[in-house]
């Protein structure tokens, strides 16, 4: 699903984010991403979604070679992950149904598929009674729940989620969590960087990547655990 050999990434300023990186993330995996700010998290990111090139080293994303592809090809891969950024992202004066309709309108569905998606997207993160509610009027919970369905809208093999839970309160954190961690039984790699460690430390069936200045440690959790 996500494979990174001898990954280093160096930006313009001379900043090494990310220092000889090995992963890989298998098909319905649940990953938390940990670590302070600047320790890598969102470079990382990045790169799996192709928005920036590695120094030195491969990605391998949905089975393709990131390096191999062209522009077109990137967009089109893009096209199978779900992405959840910390900026939001929802375009006010629009209701909750139609911000996820947006996220998928130029992807290859038909319009009966795109509004039947969305239905059943909000229906998942349990905002089914808020599909017609301008963003504007949501709480930061709910509006986060909007940008989870827009992602999960497009049937993704894959979702990315940069702090999720942030400026949530705990039990809203938790649902979060809870949300993005259920896409596992679809068999969907679910990535999510966080700061809330107290929340992700219970948790099993889970691979944590603690991260510190641009070099990882992997803990992979069972049942058992």
């Amino acid at each position: 699903m996500i494979e990174l050999k001898e990954v280093s990434l160096r930006y313009g300023d001379g900043t090494l984010a990310l220092n000889n990186i090995d992963l890989t993330i298998g098909s319905g995996e649940l990953v938390y991403i940990t670590g302070p700010s600047g320790s890598g998290k969102t470079s990382l990111l990045k790169l799996i979604m192709g928005m920036e090139n590695p120094t030195s080293g491969t990605v391998k994303v949905l089975d393709k070679t990131l390096s191999e592809l062209k522009s077109k090809d990137i967009r089109c891969l893009r096209q199978r992950v779900g992405p959840v950024f910390q900026e939001l992202k929802l375009v006010p004066g629009r209701s909750a149904l139609e911000n996820v309709l947006m996220g998928i309108r130029f992807l290859e569905f038909s319009r009966k598929e795109m509004r039947e998606y969305a239905i059943d997207a909000l229906k998942k993160v349990g905002l089914s009674h808020k599909s017609h509610s301008m963003v504007e009027n949501l709480s930061w919970g709910e509006a986060q729940r909007v940008a989870i369905a827009r992602a999960i809208a497009r049937k993704p093999g894959l979702i990315l989620a940069d702090e999720p839970t942030g400026n949530l309160d705990q039990d809203n954190a938790v649902n979060i969590l809870n949300i993005l961690s259920s896409f596992q039984q679809q068999n969907t790699s679910v990535v999510v960087t966080t700061h809330a460690t107290h929340l992700i430390e219970s948790q099993k069936n889970t691979t944590i990547i603690r991260m510190s200045q641009g070099t990882i440690s992997v803990e992979k959790r069972g049942d058992g655990i």
